[in-house]
């Protein structure tokens, strides 16, 4: 019997697999064109400068948008506590404005990251936006119930809106965790490159003024001959892994940098710090030598 019973249980789970969301969101190309048309729009209003570091989270090293929405939605989880604990109306009329209050800079530093990401990335963040911008719409709704005197309604309307901002959360999870949008993607030469200096090539073997990829163990590595001197980055990207040595070099108020081929982030070939988002992690660098025999040698660079 017990046999029987288990048997049928697995024969279920076979039936029925898990309900996978948001992978079905990320494989999707339905919303692709009003995600390409939104895209651009948010990269034509919000141009390269000041503001879209600020929003990206240049000047403080760690993107912006994650600890402005998790205030946001921590008032709002605030609010449905009051509501159902029946706090003092006031209180939750306070929680939930302050929670629409800051959700206006956590949109506008959200959105500045999205339009810098990869397709599948965007169309997960889409839906994400979506179901934020319910929560949002109800939340508003709620607080006017709330004003006009219906509490009931109020509170009704936000625990609607705590479901959309749920569901929200779950996309912007899977975004950040599954699909690494934000994370760091340079790769980590403390513990793949052991300390002391490497032979990595023949002087010689390097174009002069022209960046080439140069692996080194497990890294791909940046490499910028000018003259006698060389420069030594990771390769990939902090955005999004792209391929730094196929980038442009410019000069960026006095200092030269390389812009990622992909997205745009702009780098000081000093010590790869950031210049210009939509990175916010700097490239990690290397110390280099010349040996008398022409082979340069290269070290992760201490910080």
């Amino acid at each position: 019997m017990k046999e029987t019973v288990k048997t049928k249980r697995r024969s279920f789970r076979h039936l029925v697999p898990p309900v996978d969301l948001a992978g079905r969101i990320e494989r999707s190309t339905r919303m692709d064109r009003p995600i390409r048309i939104a895209a651009k729009a948010v990269r034509r209003r919000i141009g390269p400068g000041r503001l879209r570091d600020l929003l990206h989270g240049v000047p403080t090293g760690k993107p912006l948008h994650p600890p402005l929405v998790t205030f946001t939605l921590g008032c709002w989880a605030a609010t449905a506590v009051l509501d159902l604990t029946h706090s003092e109306p006031r209180a939750a009329r306070t929680v939930l404005a302050t929670g629409l209050a800051t959700a206006l800079p956590s949109v506008a530093a959200g959105i500045t990251d999205w339009s810098a990401l990869h397709r599948e990335q965007q169309r997960v963040g889409f839906v994400h936006a979506i179901a934020n911008l319910t929560a949002f719409g109800l939340y508003a709704g709620s607080l006017a119930l709330r004003l006009s005197g219906d509490e009931r309604k109020g509170r009704m309307l936000a625990f609607a809106a705590l479901g959309a901002a749920g569901l929200g959360g779950q996309l912007g999870g899977h975004l950040a965790y599954r699909q690494a949008a934000g994370a760091n993607h340079a790769e980590s030469v403390a513990h793949l490159v052991p300390l002391g200096w490497h032979d990595l090539c023949e002087l010689r073997d390097l174009p002069d003024g022209r960046p080439v990829a140069r692996r080194l163990g497990y890294i791909d590595l940046f490499v910028l001959r000018v003259g006698d001197g060389v420069t030594v980055l990771a390769d990939g990207c902090s955005h999004l892994a792209g391929p730094l040595h196929q980038g442009r070099l410019i000069s960026e108020e006095g200092a030269a940098c390389v812009v990622c081929p992909w997205h745009g982030s702009t780098f000081r070939l000093s010590d790869g710090t950031v210049a210009h988002g939509p990175a916010t992690a700097p490239q990690p660098s290397f110390e280099t030598r010349i040996r008398r025999d022409g082979v340069l040698q290269v070290r992760p660079a201490l910080t």
